[in-house]
């Protein structure tokens, strides 16, 4: 929409501009996913076995979305190409990532296919937080979502700093 552009009025430097837009993101999706939570705890008997892994995962899986879309954000000049960055990149991702299906359900390529996907992890360690049961540890979970979310962070603030579609 252009708004960007504003940014370079504020005496704000670049990684002020990424931690503003990602841990806005961050604060949005956990007040979204308490809400959801909240509401599905009046229909159902909800628990967990482990809630530090769910709060753990909500943040670094809320941060890693936000940043996703900050790149998106940055990358895109219609609506038409944010929606396509949701639709080639964000879904099949989504959809590849077992959040209907154990992976093991699975052929073995789209089993390793799988294994590659960030969010898998990230779903994987929703799924330990909430049952105890996970088809990898949680601390590897953890891990690749950790690296994930500093390897997207990365391109983002390199994005930032050099004013990708931002001056131009």
């Amino acid at each position: 929409m252009g708004n960007l552009v504003f940014l370079m009025l504020t005496p704000l430097s670049y990684m002020n501009w990424f931690v503003a837009y990602v841990g806005a993101s961050v604060i949005r999706g956990l007040i979204v996913g308490v809400g959801v939570f909240a509401v599905s705890a009046l229909f159902t008997d909800v628990s967990f076995v482990a809630p530090l892994w769910i709060v753990t995962f909500a943040v670094t899986g809320a941060a890693l979305m936000g940043t996703l879309g900050l790149i998106a954000g940055l990358w895109a000049e219609k609506f038409d190409q944010l929606a396509a960055f949701q639709n080639f990149v964000v879904m099949p991702m989504t959809f590849l990532s077992g959040v209907f299906y154990s992976i093991h359900s699975l052929p073995p390529f789209w089993q390793k296919v799988s294994n590659l996907n960030p969010f898998f992890y990230m779903i994987d360690g929703f799924r330990y937080g909430f049952f105890g049961a996970s088809d990898v540890s949680p601390w590897l979970s953890l891990s690749v979502v950790g690296i994930a979310l500093v390897l997207v962070s990365a391109v983002a603030v390199v994005l930032l700093r050099t004013g990708y579609k931002i001056r131009s």
